[in-house]
């Protein structure tokens, strides 16, 4: 695998993904749709051993996730883009699809959460649906 890399919208934080990511996956729980417009977020899975901010220093918010771990997230302090999530309890970080150069490749492989979707929202029917937790691996 090539490496990943992205950053905010400003260009003040940007990081690189060298491990081969552990899958993509669309989170529908409740935190995530307040950290976004409302649907749900997004995410590849990416190693924490092969992730590096490159430039800048992100700033973080934590907050207890619905599964009931610690999740900080992390964003650009100077534009406000979100750009990935740390939990003590994932050798992972989830970094927001968005956020990448190149974000066309990631497809989602499963949808997480998809008990606190929204009757509005749309959750693909052609990818594993979870109602809790995440995707095993």
């Amino acid at each position: 695998m090539t490496s990943l890399e992205g950053g905010c919208f400003c260009g003040a934080v940007r990081y690189r993904i060298t491990a081969e990511p552990l899958g993509v996956r669309a989170c529908y729980c409740r935190k995530c749709q307040y950290a976004g417009p409302g649907g749900p977020n997004y995410v590849v899975m990416a190693p924490k051993t092969g992730f590096e901010v490159t430039r800048g220093e992100p700033t973080r918010y934590s907050s207890p996730a619905d599964s009931g771990n610690d999740v900080a997230r992390l964003f650009c302090g100077v534009c406000g883009t979100l750009l990935y999530s740390d939990s003590p309890a994932y050798q992972a970080y989830a970094v927001r699809v968005g956020s990448l150069d190149d974000p066309g490749p990631m497809k989602p492989q499963a949808s997480v959460w998809t008990e606190a979707a929204q009757p509005w929202h749309c959750v693909d029917a052609d990818i594993p649906a979870f109602a809790k937790g995440a995707a095993p691996r």
